[in-house]
């Protein structure tokens, strides 16, 4: 692999991607070697479990048992519980939250103020109520614990451990977005169908306190826009705000260029801007006017007993020969004399597995080591010396690269490229 090690997580987490591409986002998500399945009801979900083992087994990936939990109501996923009534936090992962003791150093703010923001969708004033302990952190900054970071710290604890339970976002409905600006920062709401789905909010930067109270309204719509594009992009959404202006920002005359700018990202939206009163825009004002891990082992909280019959069925998808075993079995009907035979009845020659005069079983062995998602294409050395460590060492290694299409097409030419043509000298 390029670059050693560096690069396994993602190389995996695309490897993932890739398996599951038709199924994702409709009833997988997967994160590195968690792989969550939803659905609607059972008899939905049986055929959703049928489809991921078949495509795992298709891969060569397996699942071990023992890991895995089935036909639950709800679960653990990445420090959330998600279920039918939507997503929480999970209680397991903020219980220390509570004994959690007065941070001494800027490394220890850093420390708790990254398990809040990991929680920041659930906390609908994060950024301005941490505002005194992230002042504290900056550059050349006097470490004082003064009351207000003692009260920023014990309110941050107590919406930790108080969040929410955040409403699952439908796509094929369209989605209310309620923002609100003032002189401490930006507050926005995203809700659909009067649940909450998610909060943000952020401090304003040092340049945009000198922005006219129509420019920080704008920024605040572009605040929730950006950060919910993965929801709001290609859907229908309604944009609250309590200042009027905003209203007509498509047909005003003269606009400056910061607004023209943000124009040209509003209107790859599909939405309409609403005036909302101040008094009623209750959420979004507070989140603007407010005083300044690890992949999770899935935890089973609720069970259905699955029919012994359908168990065996899953049985049956995750049963197949592997390469190894293959080669045993052709060993077996192969009648030429035995090296080396062990007591599994493997045959070997010195260290390594020999592979029988068979071209089926020999095809399979190099296109694993050439076009698996775990190889990526390698070339006729680094072919040979994977192949020579388990297996015998197959002549055709070199021929088998240089009819690969996917090899001729991509990979540069290492030949020097030849020089440029020289006339000839006229014959006189």
């Amino acid at each position: 692999m390029s670059f050693g090690l560096t690069n396994a997580p993602a190389f995996f987490m695309y490897m993932m991607n890739s398996v599951f591409m038709n199924e994702l986002d409709k009833f997988v998500v997967v994160f590195l070697d968690d792989i969550l399945i939803y659905s609607k009801d059972e008899k939905e979900h049986e055929e959703h479990l049928r489809i991921v083992l078949t495509r795992l087994r298709e891969h060569k990936l397996y699942a071990k048992f023992s890991k895995c939990a089935f036909w639950l109501k709800e679960v653990g996923f990445l420090g959330h519980i998600l279920s039918k009534k939507g997503v929480a936090v999970d209680p397991s992962k903020v219980e220390c939250v509570q004994n959690w003791k007065q941070p001494k150093t800027v490394i220890e703010i850093w420390s708790f103020l990254g398990l809040a923001g990991y929680y920041r969708r659930f906390i609908k004033d994060l950024s301005k109520t941490a505002k005194p302990m992230t002042s504290l952190t900056k550059k050349n900054a006097r470490y004082l614990w003064s009351p207000n970071c003692k009260e920023a710290f014990q309110s941050l604890k107590k919406s930790l451990t108080t969040a929410p339970v955040l409403a699952h976002p439908d796509i094929t409905k369209p989605f209310e977005v309620y923002c609100d600006a003032s002189g401490n920062g930006l507050g926005c709401v995203l809700m659909q169908e009067g649940r909450v789905v998610a909060y943000a909010s952020r401090q304003l930067r040092n340049h945009e306190a000198n922005y006219p109270t129509h420019d920080l309204e704008l920024a605040a719509v572009v605040h929730a826009l950006k950060i919910w594009r993965h929801y709001l992009l290609g859907n229908t959404c309604n944009i609250y705000t309590d200042h009027k202006s905003l209203k007509y920002i498509f047909t005003q005359p003269e606009l400056n260029m910061r607004q023209r700018r943000w124009l040209e990202l509003i209107k790859d939206y599909d939405l309409e801007i609403h005036c909302h009163p101040g008094k009623a825009n209750v959420v979004a004002d507070a989140l603007s006017r407010r005083a300044h891990s690890n992949v999770l082992e899935v935890q089973p909280t609720a069970r259905i007993e699955m029919p012994t019959e359908q168990l065996a069925e899953l049985y049956n998808l995750i049963i197949e020969l592997t390469i190894k075993e293959q080669i045993i079995t052709a060993q077996k009907l192969d009648k030429r004399a035995c090296f080396t035979l062990d007591d599994q009845g493997v045959l070997w020659f010195k260290n390594r597995l020999v592979v029988p005069k068979n071209m089926e079983l020999r095809k399979k062995i190099l296109d694993e080591a050439h076009t698996s998602m775990f190889t990526m294409h390698p070339g006729s050395n680094k072919m040979y010396q994977d192949i020579s460590k388990n297996f015998g060492r197959p002549r055709e290694i070199a021929k088998y690269v240089s009819k690969c299409d996917v090899c001729q097409r991509v990979k540069a030419d290492h030949l020097k490229p030849a020089g440029m043509l020289q006339p000839l000298a006229l014959p006189t």
